[in-house]
């Protein structure tokens, strides 16, 4: 089975910021799982090369518009291998690949007869991308969202007939499993049921974008260009470059993970060209919320955006992934405290996860010569195997819906109850009589096996700190095995050597 996921096209204005890291990292998780899970798993990040944006941005350094793309997309492909996302397609807009699969899509929704020329006025925002409807509303011409001038338009644009998918559209968005959450898909209904308009899906006084073929001034709008990125990354490497041959590569996707400010897009605009081509609309668009910092929108006026390549390098990866995807739940907005992330990082990882491997292999090794105790009897209804069963299906639900939050604090809740557990049977005591060292043994062995099911749960959230339980239980986990086999309790080898111990994540100081 394949399974398609995709992040937003990132736009090349500006490097990497905190948001794009987010949704790439919950993308990677999520890429991670269904591996895990046996799915053959295709994974598309890639950037948004064109538009007036670019353009102008490229002309403010007095560079051209492909050389500041080529510069920019280098730091987002080097930003994912440096936080070791596993993606298999990185898409750039601005490849002769690209621009064909567009050509293409275009010649089919002209075909449907839903493409025709008309005359476009209003406010536009350079930073949207797109005509603001109300601009009287806000003060002074300025977009609500990037509070610059709005400037006036005027101009020939080829439309796409949008308000003819209607009814399909709001049939469409009314399936509950097609937008998520739910507050996302209320605000998409709220928009459609106000009436869809033709929207411009060319621009003349943009050069930096694809032709439009037989249109030698017009270039295509970059919503309509970028979106069909997901599609054409499936074929992308590919000897053979077509429409139908990206198509047959897995379309349609699973799921869209995006930002809330480019739901309508993917949503509404997105769905109504692919049924105009002929082509079907992606399985889930889900909305994930803004970030922002102690509680204040980030920006560079104000000084506070958090730089993710300082944040890597201070931190490491598995410490803000585990902030980013224990501490926010997806599709709400999220904020980034410094206090909250040391305390949680200690807390959770350092004091609870790190610290009852620690202690408990150090006991194995002390009293039974730097082995897994052997001569257990497996009990698989005892009291931790019990609890690891319940929480190995609570977390594989969670999984599945997305809940990536609760999927993690199942996790931490057995390590919790793993640590109560050893701290309730004592074990430095009653190893003190000869006559209680089978009862010790199946105590560290019950904790050590534990310990082995949390390893595997962390590996799609936390895989550099999973990795290291792994190799401190002598790298246990099989490659060539089912993952969720593997989740079953007492597979963990008796009288196996257990390699010398090392801190496997270290506490963080207070700045």
């Amino acid at each position: 089975m394949s399974f398609v996921i995709t992040t937003p096209l990132y736009y090349v204005n500006d490097k990497p910021h905190l948001g794009s890291i987010y949704t790439t990292i919950i993308c990677d998780a999520i890429a991670r799982y269904k591996r895990l899970m046996g799915e053959e798993v295709r994974f598309i990040t890639g950037v948004d090369e064109h538009g007036l944006k670019i353009q102008r941005t490229a002309n403010n350094n007095s560079v051209d518009p492909q050389i500041h793309c080529d510069q920019i997309s280098n730091i987002f492909s080097e930003n994912w291998r440096d936080w070791d996302i596993t993606y298999d397609k990185f898409i750039r807009t601005s490849s002769k690949h690209h621009e064909s699969i567009v050509s293409e899509f275009y010649g089919r929704v002209k075909k449907s007869d839903d493409i025709y020329m008309g005359v476009q006025k209003g406010w536009y925002c350079v930073g949207c991308e797109e005509f603001k409807d109300n601009p009287e509303n806000s003060s002074n011409y300025k977009c609500p969202i990037h509070q610059k001038n709005l400037e006036w338009r005027n101009e020939e644009n080829l439309f796409f007939r949008l308000s003819k998918y209607q009814s399909q559209i709001e049939e469409l968005i009314n399936k509950p499993t097609f937008i998520q959450p739910s507050e996302r898909r209320n605000e998409i209904i709220n928009f459609v049921s106000k009436g869809l308009k033709d929207f411009s899906i060319s621009r003349t006084n943009v050069s930096w974008g694809i032709s439009v073929p037989g249109l030698e001034k017009h270039t295509f709008y970059v919503w309509f260009d970028a979106l069909l990125g997901y599609v054409s990354a499936l074929s992308l490497h590919d000897k053979e470059h077509s429409l139908k041959k990206s198509i047959n590569g897995g379309w349609p996707a699973d799921i869209h993970l995006i930002g809330k400010d480019i739901l309508r897009f993917h949503a509404v605009y997105w769905p109504a060209m692919l049924i105009s081509a002929g082509i079907e609309v992606p399985k889930k668009v889900f909305g994930h919320g803004f970030l922002t910092r102690e509680g204040q929108k980030m920006g560079k006026s104000l000084g506070n955006v958090l730089d993710p390549k300082l944040l890597l390098s201070k931190y490491g990866r598995d410490p803000v992934r585990w902030y980013l995807i224990k501490d926010i739940s997806l599709g709400n907005d999220g904020d980034f405290q410094n206090k909250r992330f040391v305390d949680i990082i200690n807390n959770d990882l350092a004091n609870t996860i790190g610290n009852l491997l620690n202690r408990t292999s150090s006991m194995s090794r002390k009293w039974f010569k730097n082995k897994v105790p052997n001569n257990v009897k497996i009990i698989e209804n005892s009291e931790l195997a019990s609890l690891s069963k319940i929480t190995v299906d609570k977390y594989i639900n969670n999984f599945n819906a997305y809940k990536l939050d609760l999927a993690s604090c199942d996790i931490l809740n057995l390590a919790i109850k793993t640590n109560l557990y050893l701290n309730d049977k004592q074990p430095w005591i009653l190893i003190k009589q000869d006559s209680n060292i089978p009862l010790v043994k199946e105590i560290i062995y019950n904790v050590l096996e534990s310990t082995r099911i949390i390893g595997l749960l962390l590996l799609p959230i936390l895989p550099d700190l999973s990795k290291k339980i792994d190799e401190q239980l002598g790298f246990i986990y099989k490659k060539d095995s089912p993952w969720q086999d593997q989740l079953k309790w007492g597979l963990l080898n008796q009288n196996s050597e257990l390699p010398n111990p090392f801190p496997i994540i270290n506490k963080l100081e207070y700045e």
